[in-house]
């Protein structure tokens, strides 16, 4: 008994205070959540009554209202064809590009990593002027094409830093014995390094399509036909210059959320892996 109880160490202070931190932040970070969660199943009398109350009865009908008053369906779709083609196009130009740059051998390849990450530093405000103007030129307001654009645009440069971090951790020798097999440089790169560098793809996958789910400024400038709105402008429906409707907002955040929650859940192990492994081998 005692050797039992002088082999057990003692638990430190700062792991002690670690985990206390960890459950701050996981409180801090579900508390809001929870509150929307709670204040989408109220009325609107006691939204204003007791906002942070538990609500008398659920009011299951608010997700239908919200749904059918802010053509929530429609504006999913159109959120979901701008994400997912904006992602695809992401990963198959960003990846090639980081390629580019990591393994091939030019003189420009340290010119342009330094070009394409300057597209990170460059606020979506500062071109929303001329590219309003240009796209209007050419006929791409109101079309979901002229949101696909801009956004692959500001995609692009986180794609490249991170995907250039897995190519350059690929061995020489892989690459090597690839060529000397006769692989071409696609060859190479669609049947060796695209696939090695997997992880990755989902990191930049799902920070693409988390970020355009979730974008505004561009969508409420570009659009404005209520048939090819995407879902957070949708949601602005709900708040008038007068008054805004909680009752319905609130549902409707709801709905907004839940696909980029769902989607997290399903690849948050990949997103841990992918972040470690760049920042290991990068």
């Amino acid at each position: 008994m005692n050797r039992t109880a002088e082999n057990e160490k003692p638990i430190k202070i700062s792991t002690i205070l670690i985990y206390v931190f960890f459950c701050f932040m996981m409180v801090l970070y579900l508390a809001p959540l929870f509150w929307i969660g709670m204040t989408s199943l109220k009325t609107r009398a006691e939204i204003y009554k007791s906002p942070f109350g538990w609500p008398e009865a659920f009011q299951w009908g608010n997700y239908a209202v919200a749904w059918k008053a802010g053509k929530l369906g429609i504006a999913m779709l159109n959120s979901l064809f701008v994400c997912v083609v904006t992602l695809i196009l992401t990963m198959i130009i960003g990846s090639m590009a980081a390629f580019a740059i990591a393994r091939l051998k030019w003189k420009l390849s340290g010119a342009a990593m330094i070009y394409i990450m300057i597209g990170m530093m460059i606020p979506v405000h500062c071109v929303l002027i001329p590219l309003f103007v240009r796209f209007a030129g050419i006929g791409l307001n109101n079309n979901l094409w002229g949101l696909i654009l801009p956004y692959l645009t500001f995609s692009l440069p986180t794609c490249v830093f991170i995907m250039s971090g897995f190519f350059r951790s690929i061995p020489n020798e892989l690459l090597e014995s690839a060529c000397m097999d006769g692989c071409t440089i696609y060859q190479i790169f669609f049947r060796i390094c695209f696939p090695l560098a997997r992880t990755g793809l989902f990191v930049t996958g799902l920070m693409t399509f988390i970020g355009n789910w979730n974008e505004l400024l561009l969508a409420l400038v570009f659009v404005s036909d209520d048939m090819k709105k995407t879902l957070p402008v949708a949601l602005t429906k709900f708040v008038t210059p007068y008054q805004t409707n909680y009752d319905k907002m609130f549902p409707a955040i709801m709905i907004a959320i839940i696909p980029t929650i769902v989607v997290y859940c399903l690849f948050s192990n990949q997103i841990v892996d992918g972040l470690t492994t760049g920042a290991v081998k990068g």
